[in-house]
């Protein structure tokens, strides 16, 4: 596979101080030209307002340099708060990494 993937695997509760250190991480990934991020939340139990911020500015960060943000693994609470939010409509999320890699590398 030619395609450039970087999963990030974040863990505990994404707030704002643990938003900012991914946003850090995502930037530093933009920079060496990385394709394709996914985000893998399996491992976050809870995301408040500044962490669904900041995976609102990693995924227009992602964009700006043509890159693609996808996210796998998300809890019930997650995902309930995209929904409420509408962010299901602004982020592609996928049931786990093996979901994303038939859906998304197989086409690649």
């Amino acid at each position: 596979m030619d395609t450039n993937v970087k999963v990030l695997e974040p863990s505990g509760i994404l707030d704002g101080i643990r938003g900012n250190l991914l946003r850090r991480e995502i930037s530093d990934i933009v920079a060496n030209k990385v394709e394709i991020l996914l985000i893998d939340l399996k491992e976050v139990k809870f995301i408040d307002s500044s962490g669904l911020g900041a995976l609102v500015s990693s995924m227009q960060m992602v964009r700006n340099a043509n890159g693609k943000l996808f996210i796998c693994s998300a809890s019930d609470q997650v995902k309930m708060l995209f929904q409420l939010t509408k962010m299901d409509r602004l982020f592609q999320t996928f049931d786990d990494q093996a979901d994303f890699c038939r859906q998304i590398l197989a086409v690649q």
